[in-house]
């Protein structure tokens, strides 16, 4: 069967596998290819529509918005609780708090001086494993725009399928745990090439890892050489400092 893959110059085909030792059976009752790369790369084309007006909304209140992705458990909603203590009384900050289910981490950064609009994917047969632009659109509408300084869209864990949708941010960053191994970038480079920023989180950790953290580094260098890198813990606040000043600058970019 045909697979839709799409790449980052925006081109799409599906791949055959050829080769197989097994039987797929009969699919001479429905057909594949062309027509669903046309409905796919329509979806792609929407969501790139829908993307604009969110970014069109972000700067008509000039803020600066951040597209925050990692795998689960990186500790992506740990650096958030950080970052708006931080913030707090400096930078007026809106989270979009995407998960599949529950406000378990809403309820985290509640308290915070934040404004939080949670935005659940599940549809009751699951969930969508990512944010779109139309996700985030209907999610703004819980936020007071005028009054932010910075929005942060916490994607839901994923290192596949967050990267590929454009929901309007300015930048991307991504929380990359160093518990995860040294070979996360080479396997998963379309995410690790998005991004423009790279948290290497909780490097508190390595003493009891078997881990080389020069060599998570360098493999994130292989697939995306001016992302800035980042190593952090945000238990302990190890190297936070230098992830809030990259925020305020960020924010304060709007304004040149």
């Amino acid at each position: 069967m045909g697979r839709f893959h799409r790449h980052d110059d925006g081109a799409a085909h599906s791949h055959e596998h050829t080769g197989s030792s097994h039987d797929h059976g009969d699919h001479t009752g429905y057909s594949t290819g062309t027509l669903r790369v046309d409905v796919l790369e329509s979806i792609f084309a929407e969501n790139d529509v829908r993307a604009k007006v969110n970014r069109e909304a972000f700067e008509a209140n000039g803020i600066r918005s951040l597209n925050l992705m990692s795998s689960p458990g990186s500790g992506k909603t740990t650096v958030l609780g950080a970052t708006l203590d931080e913030l707090a009384g400096q930078l007026a900050v809106g989270i979009i708090e995407g998960d599949i289910a529950t406000d378990l981490d809403a309820t985290k950064l509640a308290g915070r001086g934040a404004q939080i609009s949670l935005l659940n994917t599940s549809n009751g047969f699951g969930g969508e494993c990512h944010l779109d632009a139309p996700m985030v659109n209907r999610a703004l509408q819980g936020l007071d725009l005028p009054a932010l300084d910075l929005v942060i869209i916490e994607n839901v864990g994923n290192l596949v399928c967050p990267a590929e949708f454009d929901v309007g941010e300015h930048a991307k960053a991504m929380v990359y745990s160093v518990t995860e191994g040294e070979d996360k970038p080479l396997k998963y480079p379309v995410m690790f090439r998005s991004v423009d920023v790279v948290l290497l989180n909780k490097i508190d950790l390595v003493p009891y890892l078997d881990v080389d953290i020069d060599q998570c580094i360098a493999h994130v260098r292989e697939v995306n050489p001016t992302a800035t890198i980042l190593p952090v813990s945000a238990r302990t606040g190890s190297g936070m400092q230098e992830w809030f000043g990259w925020l305020r600058r960020f924010v304060d970019s709007a304004l040149t």
